[in-house]
């Protein structure tokens, strides 16, 4: 397991990469996990120039093998997030239906507060019924950054 720090516009980032995926992008410097040593990789090199792209308005998908670990409900949820278009959201109802759990809002915004792989697997772009924005592990100050940024670039 290998991790590298990034400086992005929106502060720091911990990128994880294990068994040549990568399985975390958490916001901050991150304590690494036991066994991970602080290395780059080409995974890892890829992983920041692609996020350097998205910061910088020229990407709007990535490219990158990921492993999130988690139960299937929330890969479920994840893998429907992964399908949210650049510079547009989606409510927490949405996400409960799409993975076939209507009523299941709540486990919804468990998974999306379980995320371990941020930006790439976009919670930023989930929001509340009304289209307001909900807690994120960034700070909702980095939530509203990220879907400005997505706004700006992908408007017509």
């Amino acid at each position: 397991m290998n991790a590298v720090y990034y400086q992005s516009p929106v502060g720091p980032l911990t990128l994880i990469e294990e068994n040549g995926a990568l399985t975390g992008v958490q916001f901050g410097r991150a304590p690494l996990p036991a066994g991970c040593r602080a290395a780059e990789t080409p995974l890892l090199s890829r992983a920041r120039r692609q996020l350097w792209e998205y910061f910088e308005g020229k990407r709007t998908e990535f490219d990158l093998p990921l492993a999130p670990a988690g139960t299937p409900f929330r890969r479920a949820v994840w893998a429907a997030m992964a399908r949210i278009p650049y510079g547009q959201t989606a409510t927490y109802g949405q996400l409960a239906a799409a993975v076939g759990s209507p009523r299941a809002a709540r486990a919804v915004g468990g998974a999306c507060h379980a995320n371990p792989i941020a930006i790439l697997l976009p919670c930023h772009r989930v929001v509340g019924s009304t289209g307001s924005l909900t807690g994120f592990a960034g700070g909702l100050p980095v939530k509203e950054q990220l879907l400005a940024l997505e706004a700006a670039r992908s408007a017509p």
